[in-house]
């Protein structure tokens, strides 16, 4: 819900993104989607409170970090995670934000060709949960925010939105942009610039599912996009972001991710 991204080129594309060739600025939806692409700019426009000045998208994270956005992981569940578990959840949440990232690259001059996503910690109530030893995460265990485990407050964006962390132990590389918090007997899904929030059983289930579809359209709320409950843009019915009505990202959602791109893209210098 919106209201309430050789050794050592490796190296730094894991750091910081890669950088696409700039591109002409265009704007050239399919003909069938532009209709429907206008009555949802202009819905937005009318119904955020703050559009243009808000400044903590997912466009705005990935920008302060010059291309790479890093997650802390709020487990709110009583079940253990092991190591192997631990991975998977990096591994699929990285493989779940590609889709929209791929969306932009090398589309209207947006300057990353891919963003790198980066898990940096753990939040718990009992450390025994977490079955590793080792210290690829920070852990966070027992501090409690909405009746949750909670990420340090020092280390994250939402709480600290001019791009320094000086109440981070491990500075701005071991911040974290967003949360993807997982709750145990959550149903449906809640997002916005500070992460995504879905039930933890629905997750951890879809570890190896190509498109887990509740947190995709939780993502496209980090980037600004908008809900459709009360009503439906034109020639269009089945989107991810009108939920319920597809498990995939579509054409059209990918159209609206440009659109909000193109709205926007002037505040970071294209």
């Amino acid at each position: 819900m919106w209201r309430g991204f050789v050794a050592a080129l490796f190296a730094a594309v894991m750091a910081v993104g890669v950088a696409a060739p700039a591109r002409a600025d265009t704007w050239n939806p399919p003909a069938n989607l532009v209709t429907p692409l206008n009555q949802v700019w202009q819905h937005v426009e009318s119904t955020y409170g703050d559009l243009y000045g808000f400044r903590n998208y997912g466009w705005d994270q990935l920008f302060a970090n010059k291309g790479y956005l890093n997650f802390c992981v709020r487990w709110d569940s009583p079940q253990p995670v092991t190591a192997q578990q631990r991975d998977a959840v990096h591994a699929q949440l990285a493989r779940q934000y590609k889709k929209w990232m791929d969306a932009m690259a090398g589309h209207n001059n947006f300057p990353y060709a891919s963003v790198p996503i980066k898990v940096v910690g753990w939040a718990v109530r009992d450390r025994n949960q977490l079955q590793w030893t080792d210290n690829s995460v920070d852990i966070y265990v027992n501090d409690i925010r909405e009746n949750a485990p909670q990420c340090s407050e020092g280390c994250g964006r939402f709480f600290n939105r001019g791009g320094t962390y000086p109440r981070c132990p491990g500075g701005v590389p071991r911040h974290y942009d967003q949360s993807l918090w997982l709750t145990s007997g959550f149903g449906g899904g809640a997002g916005g610039d500070w992460g995504q929030r879905i039930g933890s059983e629905y997750f951890m289930g879809n570890l190896n599912s190509a498109d887990v579809h509740i947190f995709l359209h939780e993502v496209g709320h980090t980037f600004g996009l908008d809900d459709f409950y009360d009503w439906t843009p034109s020639g269009v019915d089945r989107f991810i972001m009108k939920a319920g009505s597809s498990t995939v990202i579509t054409e059209f959602d990918k159209w609206m991710l440009r659109d909000f791109w193109r709205h926007l893209k002037n505040r970071y210098g294209f």
